[in-house]
């Protein structure tokens, strides 16, 4: 995974900085796992617009993705490695023995033609989806289970990660990168390594044609409006605003937000840490 650099011939050229997509093997999605994505433009089933700036946007087809890993005890090669506009990582199309196909979030280092394989009594290789009571301790994770057969929840965008740290009687004790550390049951499944595309992060846009392209539009700030429209709005001339909040009035910077008894907060060991 690399990132491309673009001479600064013009504007929108100078502060580009995107994927270099040297990873991805082809550019034609496999079509039996392909279903129609239609754009809501942020409107709810009556028309009514219920998120703002957004619209536009090329058009997108979903990628089906196997988080689950529910074929256990059937080996199968990774055929592609992929590029889905529906998340940051890369996707991978492995080709089971049985001939069916499903694609997974692409782990970290992960080639094509390489095997993989999910269930009970298998090396920790990457790629391979094991129960949490077989990990080894110390192992980078990803596609993490909350409960047993949901599907993967946790540690799914690009370059996310977990630690697998200990057990303690059905749980399983995971650390991840926000500092937070958090009991799972050790029924649930999780994928060896990281997810792929880590350097997303480091990616800039240049210009602002390439939000429009990925569906979203140009946002007023607040403090631009008028006092009926923001609790930031209003005042002579370029006024400050106040102190920062959310269009209906929440505090946006450093308010706590997750419920004060949630019934997680029971699975939780350490809270993440404080900005």
């Amino acid at each position: 995974m690399a990132l491309k650099k673009y001479k600064p011939t013009t504007p929108s050229q100078r502060f580009k900085i995107i994927s270099a997509f040297d990873d991805i093997t082809t550019s034609t999605p496999e079509k039996s796992l392909l279903s129609p994505e239609k754009s809501s433009g942020g409107r709810n089933r009556e028309g009514k617009m219920t998120v703002r700036y957004r619209g536009g946007g090329h058009k997108q087809r979903y990628r089906i993705i196997d988080f689950k890993r529910e074929k256990e005890g059937v080996p199968a090669t990774v055929k592609s490695i992929e590029y889905d506009p529906n998340r940051t990582a890369r996707i991978a199309l492995l080709h089971y023995a049985d001939g069916e196909k499903r694609y997974i979030i692409a782990p970290h280092g992960i080639k094509v033609g390489q095997h993989v394989v999910s269930g009970k009594g298998i090396s920790p290789d990457i790629g391979n989806s094991m129960y949490l009571s077989e990990i080894p301790f110390g192992t980078i994770i990803h596609n993490i289970e909350l409960r047993p057969g949901q599907g993967a929840k946790m540690a799914r965008s690009a370059g996310s990660y977990a630690q697998f740290m200990s057990r303690e009687g059905k749980f399983a004790i995971i650390k991840l990168p926000s500092g937070e550390t958090r009991m799972v049951l050790q029924t649930c499944k999780a994928t060896i390594g990281m997810a792929s595309n880590q350097d997303h992060s480091l990616e800039q846009s240049g210009k602002a044609g390439r939000s429009r392209w990925l569906g979203r539009r140009p946002r007023t700030r607040g403090v631009a409006m008028n006092p009926v429209d923001h609790p930031m709005g209003g005042g002579e001339g370029k006024s400050s605003g106040g102190h920062p909040r959310s269009r209906k009035g929440l505090p946006a910077k450093g308010y706590k937000t997750r419920a004060k008894n949630k019934a997680s907060d029971k699975y939780i060991i350490v809270k993440r840490k404080k900005k």
